[in-house]
Formats: structure tokens, sequence, C-alpha cells
């Protein structure tokens, strides 16, 4: 899947859980970002609001988003 950041120059990670419908809530991205649950760029990423920026692969749950 490929995510778009269109003007803004990165999005929190748990927004981008959000946003692209993996996680029904924000309560819930930052619950599976704590459980170590969600990878940045093949690194496991514990931090909420990691600022994703255009390149990044993150993964979770076998999806991979592809930042834009």
């Amino acid at each position: 899947m490929q995510f778009s950041l269109q003007d803004s120059e990165y999005i929190e990670l748990n927004n981008l859980l959000k946003v692209t419908g993996l996680c029904d809530s924000g309560g819930m991205a930052k619950q599976l970002i704590a459980d170590g649950q969600v990878s940045v760029d093949g690194q496991v990423e514990l931090r909420k609001r990691c600022k994703i920026r255009k390149g990044q692969v993150v993964e979770y749950a076998g999806t991979t988003i592809t930042v834009c």
C-alpha cells in the first residue's frame, strides 16, 4: 500500500496506522506500537509519535505501507 504525504513534511506513526485503516482508533494504534508490533524501515519502532517521512516503509500485521 502507498500513502502520500501530499503537503506535509511527515505524519506521526500512530496517525498513519489510523488513517490507512490498519487500526480502528488512535488508542489501538498506540497500543500496537507499544507492544512492538510495528516496524519502520525493518526495525521495531516503539515511539508512538515517530515522524514518518517520504521514502520510509512501515510494516504491521503483514501489511507494508510505503510513504511517498
